[in-house]
Parts: C-alpha cells; structure tokens; sequence
C-alpha cells in the first residue's frame, strides 16, 4: 500500500507571508482566548487544532469553581503541557476580594495548577493601594500577572490620562500585561461604541499618552475590532477575548492571509526578463 505523508509541505512562504509571526512562547501577538465553558473534549479539540496559536486561556468570569475538579484539572494540565498561560476570570478575584477570600484564592490557584491570574476591578472598586498588594503577592508566588483596565458597566469609557497612570503604576508592580476591557460583546464598552466600533481619537490618545503599548492586550472579540487593531498596531498587537472558534482565523489575519490584512504581506522584488 502507498504510504501517507502526514507533513505539510506548502510553500514556506505561504505559512506567513508576513514574515513577521514569532514561535512560541512568544513575546509579540499575544492571543488570549475566554473559554466560557466548554467540555474537556472540546478543550483538547481546540489545542490540537490551534494550540500553537494560542498563548492565554482565560476560564472567563467566575467559572472555575463550578467545574467538576478532574474538568479544570485536565483544561489547566493540557494547556500547560502545550505552553499556553492559563488564568482564571477577573471576576473570581474581585469575588475573593468582596468576600474577603483572597488567600483561599491564591491557594486554590496554585493547587490547581493555575499560571496566572487577572488582577481586575471592573465590578468592584479596587483601590490602588490593594491593586498594588494583589499584583504583588502574585509575582511572589511565581505567577503571571495580567491586569484589566475598565469597567463592565455599558457605556463605560476610557479616561485617557487615568488609564495611562493605571498602566504606569501596574507595570511598576510587576504586572506582565494591562488588558483594555471590552467584555466578551465589545460593545458599548472602552474602546468601542455601542455598534462595536472603534473609536479612532481615543486609540490615536492613547498611543500618545501610553509608552508601553507593547504590554497592553486589547479585548477585541469582533472581527472588524481585530482587523482595527492589527491595522493601527501591527500584526504583534497582543489581542484578547477571543472567541476560541476564530483562533486560526485571527492567525489568518495577523499573517497577512486575509484579505483584510493582505497588505501585510513582504512580497519579494523580482525582476523579469523579457
């Protein structure tokens, strides 16, 4: 019987035409999936299919205790083996913190095999001192930090020059990230109007206001709001909330094999003889 070649030998230029997409664990075009429940096979359906794609898994809101242990056992063991952080919801340390629960948390965390945690306040009011003590006793306990600008509440906007302190004081503390809330909609909140759009004077603020834009994680959970992104930033724009059913086609887009953003592509100069 014929063998089956299990390679896949496309032209190598046509993996990335961008010429730009790094291998993992990669420090530019950060992709941060919300996984709002699904099963432990469709899990491993995802990271068999796009794993490679994937840097963050967020178990979205307050989810993880409501998994049966040996579910979120085998979601945080996978994504580990694979190279991808996985946190915990925002939401879940905000109710540690309303609950007066925070070292139950951080313990509960570690046992589990959690590798990061979102320090957020998009519901409660967190003030900076706590902000500072949270992003803290993380990094001392040997976990990624990423923490979340914005409120949840519909039509919440971006205070530009406090969002750009916020983003200086939480880098000083140790932070990895700073994610610009948009929820799992993306609209009406941050960055986007109540249609989804982005509002262009505010991003064109922000990158005045903000030095450190390579350490902001955008939620973007709409098509056109990536496309927004990866056309004002680049390609290496970290970009979060993402539906776990658009992974490939994100990647798609960051390489330049959309047509969307086929102007990313570095086409050779070639010369023809006639």
């Amino acid at each position: 019987m014929p063998t089956v070649s299990l390679r896949n030998e496309w032209p190598e230029a046509l993996a990335d035409p961008s010429g730009r997409r790094q291998a993992k664990p990669r420090t530019k075009g950060r992709t941060m999936i919300l996984d709002k429940g699904v099963g432990l096979h469709a899990f491993e359906d995802l990271l068999d299919l796009s794993g490679e794609y994937i840097d963050i898994v967020k178990l979205g809101f307050g989810t993880s205790p409501l998994y049966p242990l040996p579910v979120i056992r085998g979601k945080i063991d996978r994504a580990v083996r694979r190279g991808i952080t996985i946190v915990p919801g925002g939401t879940l340390l905000e109710a540690a913190v309303r609950l007066d629960v925070v070292p139950g948390f951080f313990r509960q965390a570690l046992e589990l095999g959690f590798t990061g945690i979102e320090v957020s306040d998009g519901t409660i009011q967190l003030d900076r001192n706590l902000r500072s003590e949270l992003i803290g006793e993380a990094k001392s306990l040997g976990l990624q930090v990423f923490t979340e600008y914005g409120k949840k509440l519909f039509g919440s906007r971006i205070d530009i020059d406090d969002f750009a302190a916020t983003v200086q004081q939480d880098l000083a503390c140790g932070a990895d990230l700073v994610i610009v809330e948009a929820r799992e909609s993306g609209k009406g909140i941050g960055l986007f109007d109540e249609r989804g759009d982005c509002r262009d004077e505010d991003l064109a603020r922000i990158r005045s206001a903000v030095p450190n834009l390579g350490r902001l994680l955008w939620e973007a959970p709409l098509k056109d709001q990536q496309v927004a992104l990866i056309r004002a930033l680049g390609p290496d724009v970290h970009l979060g909330n993402i539906p776990m059913q658009d992974v490939i086609a994100l990647e798609s887009m960051r390489r330049g094999l959309r047509s969307d953003t086929f102007s990313l592509q570095r086409v050779p100069h070639i010369d023809y003889m006639i």
